[in-house]
């Protein structure tokens, strides 16, 4: 299956080129506000992608949907869309695991605290998972700011390495743009804007079968 890997749109998904493929990831924020006209906007648009699967998170920016209840949710997605919240989906035999969770920043949406309060979150993975999608990154993968800091989560870097899915996949910091591989593990950062919100990146693509 070929995959197109997207994140941080912030609103300007109508701006991008989408390449064909089976499967559409969005890594988070959807929307630059969090509210329910952006976040609206966002779905009517990505359910009408062609694409077989279309799988999304929310980010730090995407108050709506940590603020609105479960069934409130629920009943906006459309049916050819998923949505993960430290949740998993299969498709052809992949697991597909997906979250929200970033670490604390002045506090936006989905944030959590470093070490227990953002680890548990981290400890629902399940240990087969072929893909792991959170809106933030691992520590010292595509998580540099424009500062030189690496600001990616330590306690997602370890579950992450315990588990060892094919591909982990984030946005969030925009500057970090791109693909690296380490430890076996190939890592996709597909923020589509660059740290000053203009939309300036390609989609990330790969391709992935079970086993392979």
């Amino acid at each position: 299956m070929k995959f197109v890997t997207i994140a941080d749109t912030h609103g300007q998904h109508h701006g991008l080129t989408l390449p064909t493929g089976d499967v559409l990831i969005h890594a988070g924020d959807i929307s630059m506000k969090g509210n329910r006209e952006e976040v609206e906007g966002f779905l009517t648009w990505f359910a009408g992608q062609e694409f077989a699967y279309k799988i999304f998170v929310a980010g730090n920016h995407d108050f709506f949907f940590e603020r609105e209840a479960d069934n409130e949710i629920r009943q906006l997605i459309p049916d050819n869309v998923i949505y993960l919240n430290d949740s998993h989906t299969i498709i052809n035999g992949l697991k597909v695991w997906g979250s929200p969770i970033t670490p604390w920043f002045f506090n936006w949406a989905f944030n959590r605290h470093r070490g227990e309060p953002i680890k548990r979150h981290w400890d629902l993975i399940p240990t087969d998972t072929d893909i792991v999608i959170t809106h933030g990154p691992v520590f010292r993968a595509l998580d540099k700011t424009t500062d030189g800091e690496h600001v990616g989560c330590k306690d997602l870097f370890n579950k992450v390495q315990e588990v060892k899915p094919k591909i982990h996949i984030c946005g969030h910091i925009h500057e970090a743009y791109g693909t690296i591989e380490k430890s076996g593990i190939t890592f996709v950062n597909a923020s589509v804007v660059n740290a000053r919100y203009e939309l300036v990146n390609r989609p990330i693509e790969f391709e992935l079968q079970k086993g392979k």
